[in-house]
């Protein structure tokens, strides 16, 4: 009776620890799932649990796998090029689980796609039923799949679908060569044109034949021009009069206007080519703050939104802001670093 009474209260918790969302800690490389050893556990069913090997969970936690584990005790599960995965793609044994990030103050969508081997942007939101450019602290984000044997892992009534993303550049955005299939085909595959009147008798026709083989026509010279030297067509999208967000930025006027001057340099971006809407990345200005961007070379202006800071690392050095292709190509800047001025709202 007592058993059955002790079964009947703890059976609740075992339900919330299988439900718990699974979140990731540590950084790059390191980074592992936190599991509390429960009754009968120990290495090897935990390695079935997680599709971890148990000699890689005593050392990553720096334990000897013959002395066991004991119950209630914390363990590290590392997260591995064989269990974490950011892909659709396992095999019909197997089934993903989500894996999530909780957000930090001041961490924006593009830092966190960043920080988890620089996850696409796009593929962050798709995952995240994420429809705008801010998320708020404290709440859960899928940055990968634990993956894991649908028959030996308890985990995997927790599996979820993954949101396919589109590829990242779409077929519009690919520049048409300027050639056509006839200057693409070798000329050993065009059939020569049989255009010979015959006027000799057939014998003396078929002598000639012999003694002359007939010479095929030279080959016209822009067969000969490799198609990869033709110079590449320079996309050069649509004027938007400085972009979407213009309107925004009237509205955020204020009297604590702030003004920087500095070096721009561009990342790349779907966003912005069809619909106008510009965004950047920015230390001073706050994410989702609409920001005035002046290349103070061709004196045109665009109006973008702001997704988060610039990433701390080496190329970023003595940066005032980096923005999105489409709206350096408003700017006349190209994919080269320019000098701006930066105008915001505080």
């Amino acid at each position: 009776m007592k058993r059955i009474l002790v079964l009947i209260i703890c059976l609740p918790f075992f339900a919330l620890a299988q439900h718990s969302p699974l979140l990731i800690e540590g950084a790059a490389p390191n980074w592992h799932l936190s599991h509390t050893v429960a009754a009968k556990e120990n290495y090897y069913s935990i390695g079935r649990m997680y599709n971890i090997s148990p000699k890689e969970i005593a050392p990553f936690n720096n334990l000897q796998l013959e002395k066991g584990l004991s119950l209630n005790q914390s363990v590290k599960i590392p997260l591995t090029a064989d269990n974490f995965v950011q892909s659709a793609a396992v095999s019909s044994n197997e089934v993903l689980v989500p894996v999530y990030h909780t957000v930090k103050e001041k961490e924006g969508l593009y830092r966190i796609a960043t920080t988890y081997n620089k996850l696409p942007l796009e593929t962050l939101k798709k995952w995240n039923s994420i429809k705008g450019e801010g998320v708020s602290n404290g709440t859960k984000l899928i940055v990968g799949y634990l993956k894991v044997k649908k028959e030996l892992s308890p985990l995997s009534g927790m599996a979820k679908p993954v949101a396919v993303n589109n590829p990242p550049v779409a077929v519009k955005d690919i520049p048409k060569p300027d050639v056509s299939v006839s200057e693409v085909i070798p000329a050993k595959e065009k059939a020569p044109p049989v255009v010979k009147k015959i006027t000799k008798p057939v014998d003396e026709v078929v002598e000639t034949v012999q003694e002359k083989p007939v010479k095929k026509d030279p080959p016209p010279a822009q067969v000969k021009e490799p198609v990869p030297e033709k110079p590449a067509v320079v996309r050069t999208g649509k004027s938007f009069n400085g972009g979407l967000f213009k309107t925004d930025f009237d509205k955020q006027i204020s009297d604590d206007r702030g003004s920087e001057n500095g070096t721009a340099a561009v990342f790349k971006s779907t966003s912005g080519w069809e619909d106008g809407k510009y965004y950047c990345l920015h230390n001073s200005a706050t994410a989702g703050t609409i920001v005035k961007i002046t290349n103070t070379g061709t004196g045109k202006t665009i109006y973008a939104k702001v997704l988060d800071v610039i990433p701390d690392i080496k190329q970023n050095n003595r940066l005032l802001v980096r923005l999105s292709n489409a709206a350096a190509n408003e700017l006349g800047a190209g994919d080269s670093k320019f000098d701006c001025t930066v105008s915001f709202s505080k």
